[in-house]
Order: C-alpha cells, then structure tokens, then sequence
C-alpha cells in the first residue's frame, strides 16, 4: 500500500514520502495563491476548484484559508467557509450540506504517535472528521481528529471539539460539552 494511501485509510504513514510531500507542496502552492485573491476575483473558482476537487458551485471558501492536501476536503452544497480557516485534511474532512463554518476554525485530522520513540520519525496516523448537514461552527473552533458533528448542530465560538456530537445539539466550551438540545419537533 501507497503512503498516501495510508493515510487516507487511517494508517501509520510517512509524511516524508516523495508522493505525500509532493501534495503538500501542491496545496501550498494554490493556498499561496489564494492570499492574494478575494471570492469574487475571476480567478478564484478555477484555483478553488483545482484546491478542492468537486466542490460544488454553490459552496464558497473566503480566503485566506490553509489546507494540507485539498483533495482530502468533501463539501456538501451550500458550504461557507469564513475567512482565515485551516483545515488539516489527510484523512479525510466530509461537510455536509449547508454547513457554515466561521472565521478562524481549525479542523485537524493527523495524529501523532503517543511513543515519544515513534514521534522522532516523520510519521503519523489521520483520522476522518464529519460534519453534518445544517450545522454552524462559530468562530475559532478548533476539531479534533476522528470526531463527527451531527445534523443541525451549533458549536459555539471558541470551543474544542475532541469528541462527537449528536445531532440536533448545541455544545460549547474546552473539551466541548453539550450544552442544550435543539429542535426538538424532530
């Protein structure tokens, strides 16, 4: 198996391999691009779209944002993503529909060893982060690897999510707990 293919699937893998680091240098590269771009400039949805394959017409990323890879990041329709975002998507970032993500949200999927032996080396695991349809994060919310965020869901600003959140729920705070159910006509 690949490198890259490791990390996609979760696996110890090392982010010194030619092919990994050469989609790091890509991303760099187009995120480099971005900063100097607004929304609306003419440019900005083909770099967008080479960053981010697939994402969809109707789903915007206000710049300056920062990724890793690109292609490990899956919008839904509808997406927003506020400006100054980064998002560490080797193993996998899924939006759901109509999600809105505020200024300053981080979402980490890598993970480094606990073995402080194992952290020497340039290795690491990623794990997925999902988050639901209709769910708004608020500013500076930072997510941790592997957590999922239901539907309709709203993450206070501020918070550290380290692990899920069912839907319908409102959480806040460092780790973030839920605070307060929503729609409960659901």
């Amino acid at each position: 198996m690949k490198e890259i293919e490791k990390m996609k699937a979760g696996r110890l893998y090392s982010f010194a391999d030619p092919e990994v680091a050469e989609s790091g240098r890509h991303a760099g590269r187009l995120c480099a691009r971005l900063q100097t771009m607004t929304a609306h400039e003419p440019d900005y949805r083909r770099v967008i779209e080479e960053l981010i394959p697939g994402i969809p017409p109707d789903s915007t990323v206000v710049p300056p944002f920062h990724c890793d890879h690109g292609h490990g990041i899956h919008m839904g329709h509808h997406c927003f993503i506020n400006y100054d975002c980064v998002f560490l998507d080797g193993g996998g970032i899924r939006l759901g529909d109509h999600v809105l993500i505020g200024p300053g949200c981080h979402i980490y999927t890598p993970e480094h060893p606990k073995d402080y032996r194992l952290r020497r080396q340039p290795q690491e695991t990623c794990h997925a982060v999902t988050i639901g349809d209709d769910t708004w994060l608020g500013g500076s919310v930072v997510v941790c690897p592997g957590v999922t965020i239901g539907r309709r869901c709203i993450i206070a600003a501020g918070s550290v999510v380290v692990s899920d959140i069912p839907d319908d729920c409102m959480a806040a705070g460092n780790p973030a707990v839920v605070k307060k159910h929503l729609n409960p006509d659901l």
